[in-house]
């Protein structure tokens, strides 16, 4: 077992041998305290917008669903006459210049994969920069006049507007220790200060905090040579495939194919995984079907006889009922701002 395996492990069962590292928990805790509060003593060093913005984020390491929820509040957001942008850290990219606004065809070398995955899925400007506030200074400039941020919830340099906290209900908060002891970025006290709690999937453990419920659902596959759609039944193939997920919590998308009736060899990677040819490459003729994140990084390794059987599975967050309601009371404030921006275009 590798070594980052065993510490998964750990932070999602009990600390085991990490609690010998508490001394050094205790002291993440302190500076991520310390550092929270500096924001908040110093008002001057946080970027203030000209337009609301909304902070998708969570508080521990992996992934909990914040991508799908980025993309649901995207969409609500234009229904509801709203110009939406979204600003991201462009993890996993390397930029020559930023803050880069990401087109369709930007390499996610350069962007991070999220952030292409998210342009080519939602259509609207997405801007990715280290310093979060660039970015959304360069979508104001597009004429954005809402903000949605991938992640970001510890970066307090961007004040926000609304804080959405998402939680993958499976695992919750692990054994709720801070790193490096657990996989919390920030102790569980935390969620009380955000505006909602989004819980992803039915909640297996007890969670400090009541939250609005979402769930994670397949929508169908898309083929990679052609990006034609396919429906979830009758499948497009029959027996074995190749399952390839570099995301932080891989299983959940191993189930979700399990669900599907579709027989799957199970390939996890890390989150944000730069894959190689190597890494895709199994020696047959069986289909590949992976995360739409990791399309968007493996497309460009495969040839063209294995595009044509290779997929990828595109999955879409529904919340509950009376969330959207919840959410459009929260911006009625703002609601001036969406009124002259349509002014503005007619």
């Amino acid at each position: 077992m590798s070594i980052k395996r065993w510490v998964t492990r750990r932070w999602y069962g009990k600390p085991g041998a990490l609690g010998l590292l508490l001394p050094l928990e205790w002291l993440y805790t302190a500076c991520a305290k310390r550092r929270r509060q500096r924001y908040a003593q110093q008002p001057e060093r946080r970027y203030r917008a000209g337009v609301p913005v909304i902070v998708v984020g969570n508080i521990s390491v992996g992934g909990t669903g914040k991508s799908p929820t980025v993309a649901w509040l995207v969409a609500h957001l234009r229904e509801r006459g709203w110009q939406p942008g979204i600003a991201s850290r462009g993890y996993g990219g390397h930029a020559d210049q930023y803050p880069l606004l990401v087109e369709p065809t930007t390499p996610p070398q350069q962007a991070g994969d999220e952030p292409v995955m998210l342009r080519l899925s939602t259509g609207v400007p997405v801007a990715v920069a280290p310093a979060r506030a660039d970015a959304v200074k360069l979508l104001e400039a597009q004429g954005c006049n809402i903000i949605v941020t991938d992640d970001g919830l510890q970066h307090y340099a961007l004040e926000r507007d609304i804080e959405l906290v998402v939680i993958d209900g499976e695992r919750g908060l692990g054994n709720g220790h801070c790193l490096p002891v657990g996989p919390l970025r920030e102790p569980p006290a935390r969620l009380a200060d955000a505006n909602a709690v989004l819980i992803n999937g039915t909640p297996r453990v007890e969670l400090p905090v009541d939250g609005w419920a979402g769930t994670l659902s397949p929508l169908h596959l898309r083929r990679l040579s052609d990006s034609v759609r396919q429906p979830l039944s009758p499948l497009p193939f029959s027996g074995k495939v190749h399952a390839v997920a570099g995301i932080g919590h891989p299983e959940r998308f191993f189930a979700t194919l399990d669900a599907l009736g579709i027989e799957v060899i199970r390939h996890p990677f890390g989150d944000h995984h730069q894959f190689t040819q190597q890494d895709i490459s199994f020696g047959d003729q069986l289909p590949i079907v992976m995360t739409a994140k990791d399309a968007v990084k493996c497309q460009p390794l495969l040839s063209d006889t294995m595009r044509a059987s290779s997929w990828a599975l595109e999955v879409a967050l529904t919340p509950e009922t009376g969330f959207s309601d919840w959410l459009d009371s929260q911006l009625e404030p703002w609601s001036h701002v969406r009124r002259e921006d349509v002014a503005r275009r007619c």
